[in-house]
């Protein structure tokens, strides 16, 4: 199996208020969000790639007009929490291209949640 992945950056508040008040996610703030998508196949195109790299430039436009400096909780229709962030990029990246295997945000340089199916 060939994989490929791509980072991307954005930055973004949000706020989990369903949390107890006292818990320091219920508070609004922000994080510098890395998300990381991972296509994979177990051929490669006629040009000898899985995919080109030029072709997620869709997903840098799609997370710099909808996620970069906004407050997520008016972005998504679920808690914002990076489990949630990376499920919603897998699903938009496999609508595009059916190679997404996996997705992974990160939201402080020692944090991931990943959706793999």
């Amino acid at each position: 199996m060939y994989r490929i992945s791509k980072e991307f950056h954005f930055s973004a508040s949000h706020q989990l208020s369903h949390l107890p008040a006292d818990h320091q996610c219920a508070r609004l703030h922000g994080h510098n969000y890395i998300v990381v998508v991972e296509l994979a196949s177990a051929e490669l195109n006629s040009d000898g790639f899985v995919r080109d790299y030029h072709e997620l430039k869709p997903l840098k436009t799609y997370i710099d007009e909808i996620f970069d400096h906004r407050h997520l909780n008016d972005v998504l229709d679920v808690p914002s929490t990076a489990e949630n962030l990376a499920r919603h990029f897998f699903d938009w990246c496999r609508a595009r291209w059916p190679e997404t295997a996996a997705v992974k945000v990160s939201e402080t340089p020692k944090t991931w949640a990943e959706f793999r199916p």
